[in-house]
């Protein structure tokens, strides 16, 4: 059983940067990013796979967000910039130690381990 602890939340005016950490106790392939906004769907932000680094962002974050990862500290990052309001939301990091293809890390199915979530707000 792997556990995943997210840092990093909080609250930052719109146009500004929070970077989130997902912090793993054991190994994992793929880890992802999605967040859950009040009354609304968890929706995908981002993945990485670990060995090579490949990434895939959702289509409302890129430009804004990046994802990253330090293998040697079993760590993935989530830097978000030019933060809009509609960011807001609880952010979930995600992660398996399965091999999948690129096209079903948007997929909340595809992940075996999640993290309690860690809460994002972006003022106006």
């Amino acid at each position: 059983q792997v556990q995943l602890v997210e840092s990093g939340g909080g609250l930052v005016q719109a146009g500004g940067s929070l970077r989130l950490s997902c912090a793993a106790s054991g190994p994992t392939n793929v880890v992802g990013w999605f967040r859950q906004a009040p009354g609304k769907e968890r929706e995908f932000v981002a993945a990485i796979r670990r060995v090579d680094g490949s990434t895939r962002l959702a289509d409302s974050v890129k430009g804004r967000f990046t994802i990253s990862r330090d293998n040697a500290k079993n760590t993935v990052y989530l830097q978000m910039n030019s933060l809009k309001p509609e960011d807001t939301a609880v952010y979930y990091c995600a992660a398996t130690g399965s091999y999948s293809s690129s096209s079903r890390w948007s997929w909340m199915e595809s992940y075996d381990y999640w993290g309690q979530g860690t809460q994002v707000t972006i003022s106006s």
